[in-house]
Protein backbone atom coordinates (compact mmCIF):
# COMPACT_ATOMS: atom_id res chain seq x y z
CA UNK A 1 0.00 0.00 0.00
CA UNK A 2 1.12 3.63 -0.90
CA UNK A 3 2.02 5.83 2.03
CA UNK A 4 2.25 9.48 2.13
CA UNK A 5 3.00 12.03 4.69
CA UNK A 6 0.84 15.64 3.69
CA UNK A 7 2.86 18.32 5.07
CA UNK A 8 2.28 22.23 4.74
CA UNK A 9 5.86 22.36 3.67
CA UNK A 10 7.97 19.20 2.98
CA UNK A 11 11.17 21.26 2.91
CA UNK A 12 10.37 21.44 7.12
CA UNK A 13 10.54 17.79 6.79
CA UNK A 14 13.88 16.65 5.67
CA UNK A 15 15.08 13.56 6.99
CA UNK A 16 14.60 9.95 5.78
CA UNK A 17 11.17 7.84 6.64
CA UNK A 18 11.52 4.65 4.57
CA UNK A 19 8.75 3.75 2.03
CA UNK A 20 7.31 6.50 3.08
CA UNK A 21 6.92 9.70 0.70
CA UNK A 22 6.23 13.18 2.08
CA UNK A 23 4.14 15.99 0.02
CA UNK A 24 2.60 18.79 0.23
CA UNK A 25 -1.26 19.34 0.72
CA UNK A 26 -1.59 21.42 -2.14
CA UNK A 27 0.15 18.42 -4.16
CA UNK A 28 -2.31 16.15 -2.84
CA UNK A 29 -5.50 17.52 -3.43
CA UNK A 30 -4.58 19.33 -6.74
CA UNK A 31 -2.36 16.75 -8.62
CA UNK A 32 -5.05 14.65 -10.63
CA UNK A 33 -2.62 11.58 -10.28
CA UNK A 34 -3.72 11.23 -6.30
CA UNK A 35 -7.47 11.17 -7.31
CA UNK A 36 -6.77 7.69 -9.23
CA UNK A 37 -4.52 6.00 -6.40
CA UNK A 38 -5.64 2.71 -5.22
CA UNK A 39 -4.92 1.39 -1.61
CA UNK A 40 -2.98 4.52 -0.26
CA UNK A 41 -2.53 5.47 3.57
CA UNK A 42 -2.71 9.21 4.26
CA UNK A 43 -0.97 10.79 7.29
CA UNK A 44 -2.25 14.06 7.73
CA UNK A 45 0.36 16.50 9.07
CA UNK A 46 -1.41 20.21 7.90
CA UNK A 47 -0.90 22.74 9.90
CA UNK A 48 -4.51 23.71 9.98
CA UNK A 49 -7.62 21.41 10.20
CA UNK A 50 -10.67 23.69 10.60
CA UNK A 51 -13.67 23.44 8.44
CA UNK A 52 -12.94 24.17 4.56
CA UNK A 53 -9.09 24.52 5.39
CA UNK A 54 -6.42 22.60 3.35
CA UNK A 55 -5.38 19.93 6.40
CA UNK A 56 -9.78 19.79 6.36
CA UNK A 57 -9.69 18.67 2.64
CA UNK A 58 -7.00 16.68 2.61
CA UNK A 59 -8.74 14.00 5.12
CA UNK A 60 -11.64 14.42 3.53
CA UNK A 61 -10.49 13.77 -0.07
CA UNK A 62 -8.79 11.29 1.30
CA UNK A 63 -11.95 9.71 2.16
CA UNK A 64 -13.58 10.05 -0.92
CA UNK A 65 -10.84 8.92 -2.66
CA UNK A 66 -10.97 5.60 -0.69
CA UNK A 67 -7.36 6.40 0.78
CA UNK A 68 -7.18 5.50 4.49
CA UNK A 69 -6.42 8.95 6.54
CA UNK A 70 -5.27 9.55 10.08
CA UNK A 71 -6.56 11.67 10.79
CA UNK A 72 -9.92 11.31 10.16
CA UNK A 73 -12.36 13.41 9.25
CA UNK A 74 -14.39 11.78 12.03
CA UNK A 75 -11.03 12.34 14.12
CA UNK A 76 -11.43 15.97 13.13
CA UNK A 77 -14.72 16.93 13.76
CA UNK A 78 -14.95 14.87 17.72
CA UNK A 79 -11.85 17.46 18.35
CA UNK A 80 -14.23 20.10 18.15
CA UNK A 81 -16.71 18.82 20.19
CA UNK A 82 -17.06 19.59 23.84
CA UNK A 83 -19.18 16.58 25.27
CA UNK A 84 -16.53 13.77 23.67
CA UNK A 85 -13.63 16.02 25.38
CA UNK A 86 -16.10 15.67 28.55
CA UNK A 87 -16.64 12.25 27.74
CA UNK A 88 -12.48 11.73 28.05
CA UNK A 89 -12.13 13.59 30.94
CA UNK A 90 -14.94 11.65 32.99
CA UNK A 91 -13.79 8.22 31.53
CA UNK A 92 -9.79 8.70 32.27
CA UNK A 93 -10.68 11.07 35.20
CA UNK A 94 -8.20 8.60 37.44
CA UNK A 95 -5.43 9.03 34.79
CA UNK A 96 -5.14 12.73 34.84
CA UNK A 97 -5.25 13.08 38.12
CA UNK A 98 -2.41 10.34 38.55
CA UNK A 99 -0.04 11.87 36.36
CA UNK A 100 -0.78 15.58 37.01
CA UNK A 101 -0.59 14.93 40.96
CA UNK A 102 2.91 15.43 41.48
CA UNK A 103 2.28 19.59 39.91
CA UNK A 104 1.80 22.13 41.94
CA UNK A 105 1.07 25.17 39.38
CA UNK A 106 -2.92 25.67 39.10
CA UNK A 107 -2.46 25.38 35.02
CA UNK A 108 -0.56 22.55 32.56
CA UNK A 109 0.05 22.32 28.86
CA UNK A 110 0.41 18.91 27.80
CA UNK A 111 1.81 18.97 24.29
CA UNK A 112 1.62 15.41 22.70
CA UNK A 113 3.75 14.21 19.28
CA UNK A 114 2.59 11.06 17.70
CA UNK A 115 1.52 10.00 20.89
CA UNK A 116 4.07 11.04 22.48
CA UNK A 117 4.96 13.66 24.89
CA UNK A 118 8.82 14.97 25.62
CA UNK A 119 8.64 13.41 29.55
CA UNK A 120 8.56 10.31 30.12
CA UNK A 121 6.21 10.47 32.88
CA UNK A 122 3.91 11.94 30.74
CA UNK A 123 3.71 8.71 27.99
CA UNK A 124 0.40 7.01 29.26
CA UNK A 125 -1.60 10.17 29.14
CA UNK A 126 -0.20 11.04 25.60
CA UNK A 127 -0.72 7.76 24.35
CA UNK A 128 -4.18 7.73 26.00
CA UNK A 129 -5.46 10.92 23.99
CA UNK A 130 -3.73 9.91 20.67
CA UNK A 131 -5.39 6.72 21.19
CA UNK A 132 -9.20 8.70 21.29
CA UNK A 133 -8.47 11.39 18.90
CA UNK A 134 -5.77 10.38 16.69
CA UNK A 135 -4.09 13.56 15.72
CA UNK A 136 -0.74 13.70 15.35
CA UNK A 137 -0.02 16.85 17.34
CA UNK A 138 -1.81 17.62 20.06
CA UNK A 139 -2.24 20.08 22.98
CA UNK A 140 -4.23 19.59 25.99
CA UNK A 141 -4.28 22.67 28.54
CA UNK A 142 -5.49 21.34 32.03
CA UNK A 143 -6.64 23.43 35.14
CA UNK A 144 -6.82 22.94 38.80
CA UNK A 145 -9.88 24.02 41.18
CA UNK A 146 -10.85 20.89 43.43
CA UNK A 147 -8.79 18.28 41.15
CA UNK A 148 -7.39 18.63 37.30
CA UNK A 149 -9.94 19.39 34.58
CA UNK A 150 -9.55 19.11 30.60
CA UNK A 151 -10.23 22.96 29.62
CA UNK A 152 -9.05 22.49 26.04
CA UNK A 153 -7.77 20.34 23.33
CA UNK A 154 -6.43 21.27 20.07
CA UNK A 155 -4.71 20.19 17.20
CA UNK A 156 -1.16 21.63 16.61
CA UNK A 157 0.50 22.89 13.71
CA UNK A 158 4.27 22.46 13.03
CA UNK A 159 5.27 25.98 13.54
CA UNK A 160 3.67 25.95 16.89
CA UNK A 161 6.07 23.03 18.03
CA UNK A 162 9.08 24.99 20.20
CA UNK A 163 12.14 24.83 18.92
CA UNK A 164 13.28 22.87 21.26
CA UNK A 165 10.82 20.09 21.13
CA UNK A 166 11.15 19.55 17.45
CA UNK A 167 14.18 17.20 17.71
CA UNK A 168 12.23 14.65 19.88
CA UNK A 169 9.23 15.28 18.08
CA UNK A 170 11.31 13.95 15.09
CA UNK A 171 12.62 11.18 16.94
CA UNK A 172 8.92 10.26 17.43
CA UNK A 173 8.03 10.78 13.62
CA UNK A 174 10.67 8.37 12.96
CA UNK A 175 9.77 5.63 15.73
CA UNK A 176 6.16 6.19 14.63
CA UNK A 177 6.83 5.46 11.14
CA UNK A 178 9.68 3.17 11.45
CA UNK A 179 7.77 0.39 13.01
CA UNK A 180 8.74 -3.27 11.87
CA UNK A 181 5.50 -2.47 9.89
CA UNK A 182 6.97 0.30 8.18
CA UNK A 183 11.13 -0.13 7.51
CA UNK A 184 10.82 -2.99 5.30
CA UNK A 185 9.23 -3.05 1.68
CA UNK A 186 6.51 -5.44 1.58
CA UNK A 187 6.66 -8.48 -1.09
CA UNK A 188 4.29 -7.08 -3.83
CA UNK A 189 2.09 -10.09 -3.98
CA UNK A 190 0.85 -8.96 -0.83
CA UNK A 191 -2.53 -7.92 -1.11
CA UNK A 192 -3.61 -7.22 2.53
CA UNK A 193 -2.29 -6.19 5.89
CA UNK A 194 -2.99 -8.52 8.57
CA UNK A 195 -2.29 -7.87 12.43
CA UNK A 196 -2.51 -10.57 14.64
CA UNK A 197 -2.82 -9.42 18.26
CA UNK A 198 -1.59 -11.25 21.22
CA UNK A 199 -0.27 -10.80 24.09
CA UNK A 200 3.18 -11.96 25.35
CA UNK A 201 2.36 -12.62 28.82
CA UNK A 202 -1.54 -13.92 28.53
CA UNK A 203 -2.21 -16.65 31.07
CA UNK A 204 -4.36 -18.43 29.19
CA UNK A 205 -3.72 -17.35 25.43
CA UNK A 206 -6.33 -18.70 22.81
CA UNK A 207 -3.92 -20.07 20.75
CA UNK A 208 -0.83 -21.75 21.29
CA UNK A 209 2.33 -20.74 19.70
CA UNK A 210 2.23 -23.69 16.71
CA UNK A 211 -1.21 -22.48 16.33
CA UNK A 212 -0.18 -18.84 15.72
CA UNK A 213 2.26 -19.85 13.14
CA UNK A 214 0.29 -22.08 11.32
CA UNK A 215 -1.99 -18.95 10.86
CA UNK A 216 0.88 -17.08 9.73
CA UNK A 217 2.20 -19.14 7.10
CA UNK A 218 -1.46 -20.34 5.66
CA UNK A 219 -1.98 -16.53 5.90
CA UNK A 220 0.88 -15.61 3.89
CA UNK A 221 -0.30 -18.07 1.00
CA UNK A 222 -3.79 -16.46 0.81
CA UNK A 223 -1.63 -12.76 -0.03
CA UNK A 224 -1.83 -11.82 3.41
CA UNK A 225 1.19 -9.68 5.22
CA UNK A 226 0.97 -10.87 8.33
CA UNK A 227 2.83 -8.91 11.68
CA UNK A 228 2.01 -10.09 15.53
CA UNK A 229 0.92 -6.98 17.14
CA UNK A 230 0.99 -6.78 20.87
CA UNK A 231 -1.46 -4.14 23.23
CA UNK A 232 1.35 -1.53 22.75
CA UNK A 233 1.02 -1.24 18.82
CA UNK A 234 -2.82 0.20 19.34
CA UNK A 235 -1.57 3.50 17.59
CA UNK A 236 -0.67 1.59 14.81
CA UNK A 237 -3.68 -0.15 13.98
CA UNK A 238 -4.45 1.92 11.42
CA UNK A 239 -1.91 0.67 8.97
CA UNK A 240 -3.58 -2.69 8.82
CA UNK A 241 -6.68 -3.66 6.63
CA UNK A 242 -7.48 -6.70 9.02
CA UNK A 243 -7.29 -7.81 12.61
CA UNK A 244 -7.75 -11.01 14.16
CA UNK A 245 -7.48 -11.25 18.34
CA UNK A 246 -5.83 -14.27 19.75
CA UNK A 247 -5.19 -12.48 23.53
CA UNK A 248 -7.70 -12.88 26.13
CA UNK A 249 -10.22 -10.67 25.65
CA UNK A 250 -12.43 -8.53 28.39
CA UNK A 251 -14.14 -5.23 28.16
CA UNK A 252 -11.90 -3.39 30.67
CA UNK A 253 -8.46 -5.19 28.34
CA UNK A 254 -6.61 -4.27 25.83
CA UNK A 255 -8.74 -6.49 23.15
CA UNK A 256 -11.97 -4.71 23.39
CA UNK A 257 -9.75 -1.25 22.67
CA UNK A 258 -8.37 -2.97 19.55
CA UNK A 259 -11.40 -4.19 18.64
CA UNK A 260 -13.49 -0.70 19.20
CA UNK A 261 -10.94 1.14 17.14
CA UNK A 262 -11.14 -1.64 14.65
CA UNK A 263 -14.88 -0.85 14.39
CA UNK A 264 -14.42 2.80 14.38
CA UNK A 265 -11.45 2.44 11.66
CA UNK A 266 -13.86 0.49 8.86
CA UNK A 267 -10.90 -2.49 9.64
CA UNK A 268 -12.32 -6.12 8.40
CA UNK A 269 -12.20 -8.40 12.12
CA UNK A 270 -12.73 -11.25 13.81
CA UNK A 271 -13.78 -10.43 17.48
CA UNK A 272 -16.54 -7.76 16.73
CA UNK A 273 -16.06 -5.54 20.16
CA UNK A 274 -20.52 -6.19 20.30
CA UNK A 275 -18.81 -9.92 20.72
CA UNK A 276 -16.79 -9.46 23.34
CA UNK A 277 -19.35 -7.32 25.62
CA UNK A 278 -22.27 -9.63 25.50
CA UNK A 279 -19.73 -12.33 26.02
CA UNK A 280 -18.01 -11.17 28.60
CA UNK A 281 -20.73 -11.02 30.82
CA UNK A 282 -22.40 -13.48 32.97
CA UNK A 283 -25.32 -11.49 33.33
CA UNK A 284 -25.92 -10.69 30.15
CA UNK A 285 -25.95 -14.08 28.82
CA UNK A 286 -28.20 -15.74 31.31
CA UNK A 287 -31.00 -13.37 30.51
CA UNK A 288 -29.98 -13.54 26.78
CA UNK A 289 -30.95 -17.74 27.07
CA UNK A 290 -32.88 -17.32 29.10
CA UNK A 291 -35.23 -15.09 26.67
CA UNK A 292 -34.44 -17.36 24.00
CA UNK A 293 -35.51 -20.27 25.38
CA UNK A 294 -32.41 -22.27 25.25
CA UNK A 295 -31.65 -24.83 28.25
CA UNK A 296 -29.19 -23.80 30.59
CA UNK A 297 -28.73 -25.10 33.85
CA UNK A 298 -31.14 -23.79 36.62
CA UNK A 299 -29.51 -19.98 36.67
CA UNK A 300 -30.14 -17.39 38.94
CA UNK A 301 -28.61 -13.55 39.06
CA UNK A 302 -27.86 -13.13 42.56
CA UNK A 303 -27.95 -9.25 43.99
CA UNK A 304 -27.96 -8.68 47.91
CA UNK A 305 -31.62 -8.80 48.03
CA UNK A 306 -31.85 -12.14 46.70
CA UNK A 307 -28.79 -13.77 47.64
CA UNK A 308 -31.08 -15.94 51.07
CA UNK A 309 -33.33 -17.40 47.93
CA UNK A 310 -30.36 -18.89 45.87
CA UNK A 311 -30.22 -22.12 46.98
CA UNK A 312 -33.95 -22.85 47.03
CA UNK A 313 -33.50 -22.78 43.28
CA UNK A 314 -30.52 -23.89 42.33
CA UNK A 315 -29.96 -26.81 45.13
CA UNK A 316 -26.58 -27.81 46.63
CA UNK A 317 -23.58 -27.97 45.21
CA UNK A 318 -24.05 -24.53 43.04
CA UNK A 319 -21.38 -22.56 40.90
CA UNK A 320 -21.13 -19.18 41.16
CA UNK A 321 -19.71 -17.07 38.72
CA UNK A 322 -18.38 -12.87 38.22
CA UNK A 323 -19.88 -11.53 35.52
CA UNK A 324 -16.42 -11.27 33.69
CA UNK A 325 -15.26 -14.23 34.66
CA UNK A 326 -13.02 -16.51 31.57
CA UNK A 327 -11.11 -19.32 31.36
CA UNK A 328 -12.33 -20.92 34.64
CA UNK A 329 -10.83 -17.67 36.22
CA UNK A 330 -13.54 -16.41 38.85
CA UNK A 331 -15.69 -19.46 38.98
CA UNK A 332 -16.17 -21.10 42.20
CA UNK A 333 -18.08 -24.10 43.25
CA UNK A 334 -20.11 -24.07 46.98
CA UNK A 335 -20.55 -27.56 48.68
CA UNK A 336 -22.72 -25.96 51.62
CA UNK A 337 -24.61 -23.50 52.24
CA UNK A 338 -21.71 -21.74 55.27
CA UNK A 339 -19.65 -21.98 51.64
CA UNK A 340 -21.88 -20.26 49.90
CA UNK A 341 -22.48 -17.73 51.88
CA UNK A 342 -18.74 -16.73 52.20
CA UNK A 343 -18.14 -16.76 48.41
CA UNK A 344 -21.25 -15.04 47.37
CA UNK A 345 -20.44 -12.50 50.25
CA UNK A 346 -16.82 -12.17 48.44
CA UNK A 347 -17.93 -11.75 45.24
CA UNK A 348 -20.60 -9.21 45.73
CA UNK A 349 -18.35 -6.71 47.55
CA UNK A 350 -16.27 -6.32 44.07
CA UNK A 351 -19.62 -6.60 42.26
CA UNK A 352 -23.49 -5.53 41.97
CA UNK A 353 -24.02 -8.93 40.24
CA UNK A 354 -23.08 -12.04 40.36
CA UNK A 355 -24.37 -15.65 38.68
CA UNK A 356 -25.63 -18.83 40.26
CA UNK A 357 -25.82 -21.55 38.33
CA UNK A 358 -26.87 -24.83 39.47
CA UNK A 359 -24.26 -27.93 39.55
CA UNK A 360 -24.18 -29.84 36.39
CA UNK A 361 -21.43 -32.59 36.39
CA UNK A 362 -20.38 -34.19 33.42
CA UNK A 363 -17.24 -36.30 32.07
CA UNK A 364 -16.84 -33.69 29.52
CA UNK A 365 -17.88 -30.61 27.82
CA UNK A 366 -19.06 -30.15 24.05
CA UNK A 367 -17.19 -27.35 21.82
CA UNK A 368 -18.69 -26.27 19.14
CA UNK A 369 -16.49 -24.28 17.03
CA UNK A 370 -19.10 -21.74 14.71
CA UNK A 371 -18.16 -18.99 12.06
CA UNK A 372 -20.62 -16.90 10.79
CA UNK A 373 -23.37 -19.11 11.79
CA UNK A 374 -21.92 -21.98 10.43
CA UNK A 375 -19.74 -25.11 12.38
CA UNK A 376 -16.36 -25.89 11.35
CA UNK A 377 -14.85 -27.64 13.91
CA UNK A 378 -16.22 -29.80 17.07
CA UNK A 379 -14.51 -30.55 20.52
CA UNK A 380 -14.75 -32.70 23.68
CA UNK A 381 -13.05 -31.23 26.35
CA UNK A 382 -12.58 -33.56 29.73
CA UNK A 383 -12.88 -32.25 33.09
CA UNK A 384 -9.21 -31.83 34.41
CA UNK A 385 -7.68 -34.83 36.67
CA UNK A 386 -9.45 -34.88 39.78
CA UNK A 387 -11.49 -31.69 39.49
CA UNK A 388 -15.04 -30.06 38.40
CA UNK A 389 -13.95 -28.38 35.32
CA UNK A 390 -11.37 -28.50 32.20
CA UNK A 391 -9.21 -25.93 33.46
CA UNK A 392 -7.62 -26.35 37.16
CA UNK A 393 -5.63 -23.43 37.94
CA UNK A 394 -4.68 -24.83 41.59
CA UNK A 395 -2.87 -27.91 40.38
CA UNK A 396 0.34 -28.60 42.01
CA UNK A 397 1.66 -30.28 38.11
CA UNK A 398 1.30 -27.71 35.00
CA UNK A 399 0.01 -30.77 33.37
CA UNK A 400 -2.64 -31.53 35.19
CA UNK A 401 -3.95 -28.23 35.14
CA UNK A 402 -6.36 -29.14 32.10
CA UNK A 403 -8.21 -32.30 30.47
CA UNK A 404 -7.65 -34.21 27.90
CA UNK A 405 -9.71 -33.36 24.33
CA UNK A 406 -10.75 -35.11 21.44
CA UNK A 407 -11.52 -33.68 18.04
CA UNK A 408 -13.80 -35.28 15.65
CA UNK A 409 -16.31 -34.49 12.67
CA UNK A 410 -19.20 -32.09 13.13
CA UNK A 411 -21.30 -35.31 11.59
CA UNK A 412 -20.75 -37.02 14.69
CA UNK A 413 -21.86 -34.28 17.14
CA UNK A 414 -25.47 -35.64 18.83
CA UNK A 415 -27.94 -33.67 16.84
CA UNK A 416 -29.51 -31.89 20.22
CA UNK A 417 -25.76 -30.48 20.36
CA UNK A 418 -25.38 -28.84 17.02
CA UNK A 419 -29.32 -27.56 17.23
CA UNK A 420 -28.94 -25.66 20.96
CA UNK A 421 -24.95 -24.83 19.67
CA UNK A 422 -27.09 -22.93 16.40
CA UNK A 423 -29.68 -21.74 18.36
CA UNK A 424 -27.38 -19.74 20.91
CA UNK A 425 -25.13 -18.46 18.16
CA UNK A 426 -28.43 -16.44 16.79
CA UNK A 427 -28.33 -14.51 19.94
CA UNK A 428 -25.17 -13.04 18.91
CA UNK A 429 -24.82 -12.98 14.99
CA UNK A 430 -21.79 -13.14 12.68
CA UNK A 431 -18.51 -14.03 14.24
CA UNK A 432 -15.95 -16.79 15.41
CA UNK A 433 -17.75 -18.73 18.88
CA UNK A 434 -17.36 -21.62 20.86
CA UNK A 435 -20.51 -22.62 22.39
CA UNK A 436 -20.02 -24.79 25.09
CA UNK A 437 -22.71 -27.61 25.58
CA UNK A 438 -22.63 -29.91 28.39
CA UNK A 439 -25.19 -33.57 28.06
CA UNK A 440 -27.42 -34.30 31.36
CA UNK A 441 -29.63 -37.15 32.01
CA UNK A 442 -29.62 -36.65 27.73
CA UNK A 443 -30.16 -33.39 27.36
CA UNK A 444 -28.22 -30.92 25.83
CA UNK A 445 -27.61 -27.25 28.34
CA UNK A 446 -25.65 -24.42 27.36
CA UNK A 447 -22.96 -23.32 29.45
CA UNK A 448 -21.09 -20.72 28.01
CA UNK A 449 -20.73 -18.56 24.95
CA UNK A 450 -17.19 -18.19 24.02
CA UNK A 451 -16.27 -15.12 21.90
CA UNK A 452 -12.88 -16.17 21.82
CA UNK A 453 -12.70 -19.61 21.58
CA UNK A 454 -9.52 -21.60 22.25
CA UNK A 455 -7.98 -22.66 18.32
CA UNK A 456 -5.03 -24.47 19.62
CA UNK A 457 -2.36 -27.01 17.49
CA UNK A 458 -3.36 -30.61 18.10
CA UNK A 459 -6.14 -29.68 19.83
CA UNK A 460 -9.33 -28.34 17.88
CA UNK A 461 -7.47 -28.67 14.82
CA UNK A 462 -6.71 -32.73 14.66
CA UNK A 463 -9.71 -33.86 12.88
CA UNK A 464 -10.05 -31.05 10.10
CA UNK A 465 -6.65 -29.66 9.84
CA UNK A 466 -5.25 -26.69 7.99
CA UNK A 467 -9.30 -26.61 7.22
CA UNK A 468 -9.51 -24.96 10.52
CA UNK A 469 -7.57 -21.74 9.94
CA UNK A 470 -8.28 -21.84 6.58
CA UNK A 471 -12.26 -21.20 7.59
CA UNK A 472 -11.28 -18.21 9.76
CA UNK A 473 -9.04 -16.13 6.92
CA UNK A 474 -11.49 -16.76 4.49
CA UNK A 475 -13.93 -15.55 6.58
CA UNK A 476 -11.43 -11.98 7.34
CA UNK A 477 -10.73 -11.89 3.46
CA UNK A 478 -14.20 -11.94 2.55
CA UNK A 479 -15.45 -9.30 5.04
CA UNK A 480 -12.45 -7.44 3.22
CA UNK A 481 -13.43 -8.38 -0.14
CA UNK A 482 -17.12 -7.19 0.77
CA UNK A 483 -15.98 -3.66 1.36
CA UNK A 484 -14.86 -3.23 -1.79
CA UNK A 485 -17.71 -3.87 -3.43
Amino acid sequence: MNKYLVVNNPAHWNFTLENMKVISAREYLTHPGFSKLKKARIFNLCKDYSYQSKGYYVSLLAEARGHLPIPTVKNLVDLREPRLVKIVSDEFDDLIQKSLKPIKSPEFTLSIYFGQNVAQKYRELSAMFYRHFQIPFLRVRFQYTNKWNIRSIKALSEAEIPEEHKALMHNFAEEYFAKKRYDTPRNSNFEYDLAILVQPNDPAPPSNPKALKKFAELAEKMNFYVEFVSPKDLSRLSAFDALFIRQSTEVNNEAYAFARKAQQEDIAIIDYPDAILKCCNKVFMAEALENAGIPTPKTVIVHKENKNKVIQKTGLPLVLKSPDSTFSFGVKKAETEEEYETLVKAMLKKSELVIAQEFSPSEYDWRIGILDEKPFYASKYYMAKDHWQIYNWDASKKDDRDGNADSLPIEEVPEKVLDVALRSVKIMGKGLYGIDVKMVNGQPMVIEINDNPNIDFGVEDVYYGDKVYLEILTALKNRLEKKQE
